[in-house]
């Protein structure tokens, strides 16, 4: 499936992918993938899944940049100097903001914690790998005689 890349400054008045792009700064969609953040798919179905809560799709969205950009670090070669980590900085400040803002429904449910509510035993947990019945084994093993 071909991924596509298009802003049209002139439709930022409606709710749609242009203004989600330029309320997130993603308009130079020029370079394609190597410039944008998040294609037009990708948009379209965060809005299509979100569609009368502006401000909840646009805190997906931003959670899906943070998540793709969070590996980014500075580099610095020769006299060129990338600071990637700033971008990723900014993003993920709009999205802590943006998630106070639409409140606790937003939130991930706690580890630990079922989408109901109630408590649930980690999935990990010391000694999950351990093999009781070689440890068993191990303490009546009798070492062979020479």
């Amino acid at each position: 499936m071909a991924r596509t890349y298009e802003y049209d400054p002139s439709k930022i008045g409606e709710y749609t992918i242009d203004r989600m792009r330029f309320e997130l700064g993603d308009t130079m969609v020029e370079g394609k993938a190597d410039t944008c953040a998040l294609c037009n798919e990708e948009y379209e179905a965060v809005l299509k899944k979100y569609p009368d809560r502006w401000k909840r799709a646009k805190l997906a969205c931003l959670e899906s940049i943070c998540r793709r950009f969070a590996y980014e670090v500075d580099t610095q070669t020769g006299p060129l100097d990338l600071a990637l980590g700033a971008r990723a900085k900014l993003w993920r400040e709009d999205y802590e903001k943006l998630k106070e803002e639409c409140g606790e429904d937003t939130v991930v449910p706690p580890y630990g914690t079922a989408p109901d509510g109630r408590s649930k035993p980690p999935y990990f947990y010391t000694g999950m790998m351990e093999n009781e019945e070689a440890r068993i084994d191990a303490r009546h093993h009798v070492p062979p005689t020479r």
